[in-house]
């Protein structure tokens, strides 16, 4: 396997820039920069040079020995100053060293993937940590890179294996006298694991939306007061407001961050009949992200009721609240009077919603799991049926163990690899 090398801190002057080289000549052209390998997994400071001896800079090397190292190849970590001729001058140094070569786009994780020191679950993990804005997707990210699913699915894979085990004894002494009835221990299993996989199942919708983020819809009629609303939720002005109705054309996203979760606040066209072509297209957007929002705020003028069928969770609120006599249930962007009571009742009702989050937290992770819950569903039905079918329910059990196997990386995975790598940055 070649030598991979790249900056692995952002581009442009920063104060430390960190180049990484992984494989099998890391540490020859460390001793090339440096003329001696420091002690493993201990910071040196070292002069480096190039192969003409000129000095490039003054830096703090480390080095990982194979297997103990994030790819599980000797790696060398040069910790320089952040300067872009440094990290110029060092790199251009490293593509003169024979067998070495610029690193690809995740090529660093993808090494550590097919040198078995993460599993595929930890390497999306890993990209969402990288991504994380806020506190939940950072906590959310950690924990499945810390392995929890992987360990979840290898519990369930040796339940299954088990299983299927028992199952095939059952075929192979077919025509001898068994003398225990395995089927108990076998319903057993399998029930207990597809108890454990539809919880799981049940927890994705819940992850997803920590990872990628919830959207909160304001919803109501022309010029009732959704746009500054939202600018009085953002604290900026991200939407134009005016006394007429109808400026609001299209769905305008602000990202927000409420005790630690990401939320979209969307603010969408008025709801309303009218003949103009362009608003009633942003009309008809804004009906279908209402329609798919995880929450809606709607703003009502007294006397009148929500434009939408109402679903639960909805929060609907008077407008204006400025303007009214009795304030009583109303909010006003304008003057601030009820928004950190909305803002309260949006927190609570989506952090009681992702108190709901399993591990699994992709859609790739819970098809996986459908499937292995389907074969599973197969192999209950089939086992009350005796002998005859034991071979049938042990191929279902087997399929079962395929689909979780896929989910965390064991068989498979060609087709997601380069779509995941992809997302992570040259250094990573």
């Amino acid at each position: 396997m070649d030598t991979i090398y790249a900056l692995s801190t952002a581009q442009g002057k920063a104060g430390v820039a960190v180049v990484r080289v992984s494989g099998p000549n890391a540490l020859e052209a460390c001793h090339v920069l440096c003329g001696d390998i420091p002690v493993f997994r201990r910071a040196s400071l070292r002069v480096l040079r190039d192969q003409a001896c000129t000095r490039l800079d003054e830096a703090l090397v480390l080095t990982f020995p194979e297997h103990q190292s994030f790819t599980g190849e000797p790696v060398v970590e040069f910790q320089l100053h952040g300067s872009i001729a440094v990290v110029s001058a060092v790199l251009d140094t490293l593509a003169k060293l024979d067998g070495l070569r610029a690193a690809e786009p995740g090529e660093f994780t993808r090494r550590a993937l097919e040198n078995g020191r993460l599993d595929l679950a930890q390497v999306e993990a890993l990209a969402d940590l990288i991504e994380s804005e806020t506190e939940a997707q950072r906590q959310q990210a950690l924990r499945v890179l810390s392995g929890d699913l992987g360990r979840k699915c290898e519990e369930w894979r040796k339940g299954l294996i088990r299983a299927a085990a028992l199952l095939e004894a059952t075929i192979d002494f077919a025509d001898e006298e068994v003398p225990v009835d395995v089927s108990p221990e076998v319903t057993e299993i399998v029930r207990a694991v597809s108890s454990a996989l539809e919880r799981e199942i049940a927890g994705v919708a819940a992850a997803e939306r920590i990872r990628t983020g919830f959207e909160v819809a304001i919803v109501g009629a022309p010029n009732v007061g959704k746009s500054t609303l939202l600018n009085a939720l953002a604290g900026r002005d991200a939407a134009i407001t005016s006394e007429f109705a109808g400026t609001t054309r299209d769905v305008i996203e602000v990202r927000m961050d409420l005790a630690g979760l990401p939320v979209t606040l969307l603010d969408t066209a008025g709801l309303r009949d009218t003949e103009d072509a362009v608003e009633s297209i942003g009309i008809e957007r804004a009906r279908d992200r209402a329609d798919h929002a995880d929450l809606r705020v709607f703003l009502i003028s007294d006397g009148q009721e929500p434009e939408l069928p109402q679903r639960a969770g909805d929060i609907v609120l008077r407008a204006k609240a400025d303007l009214l006599d009795d304030p009583t249930g109303a909010i006003s962007g304008k003057t601030g009077s009820g928004l950190s009571s909305l803002v309260d009742k949006i927190t609570k009702t989506l952090s009681l919603r992702a108190s709901g989050a399993g591990l699994a937290t992709r859609a790739r992770h819970r098809q996986a799991m459908q499937r292995g819950l389907e074969s599973l569903s197969a192999a209950l039905s089939l086992i009350p049926l005796g002998e005859e079918m034991a071979d049938i329910a042990a191929e279902e059990l087997r399929a079962s163990i395929r689909a979780l196997d896929s989910l965390v990386g064991r068989i498979d995975i060609e087709n997601v690899l380069d779509e995941i790598f992809a997302s992570f940055c040259l250094g990573k």
